[in-house]
């Protein structure tokens, strides 16, 4: 594993401890970080992250997260020894989202099927 990639963990972990535990601010909805992208000088790290919930609660979120950037990135700093702490921005990752909604089609297709396959059975017992 390279540095680049052992910084991206770590400030993963970070931020997520930081959302989840100390960042109270009532807008944050149920988030999950999925990854970070950190530039090769380690300078610029983009957070993605995933928010369940309605279109609201997404803006509430972003909202609550550009606010507290500053602080975020304060705390990444004093946790994670770099010369200089990374500029953050966050980014929604709706790879979730879109997992979700595959899973419904796939449901919805299997489910329609479902009763043709019975009848090919029945007309090959018959």
């Amino acid at each position: 594993m390279s540095r680049r990639e052992r910084v991206e963990e770590a400030i993963k972990k970070e931020v997520s401890l930081i959302i989840h535990d100390e960042l109270k601010d009532p807008r944050v909805g149920f988030i999950t970080i999925a990854r970070v992208e950190l530039t090769k000088d380690l300078r610029f790290a983009k957070i993605f992250y995933s928010v369940l919930g309605k279109e609201e609660e997404h803006t509430k979120t972003k909202l609550a997260l550009d606010s507290a950037l500053g602080f975020i990135r304060s705390l990444v700093a004093q946790r994670i020894n770099l010369r200089i702490a990374p500029e953050l921005m966050f980014k929604e990752d709706h790879s979730t989202e879109y997992s979700v909604r595959i899973e419904e089609v796939l449901n919805q297709i299997k489910e329609t099927n479902e009763p043709e396959k019975d009848l090919r059975k029945r007309k090959k017992i018959q």
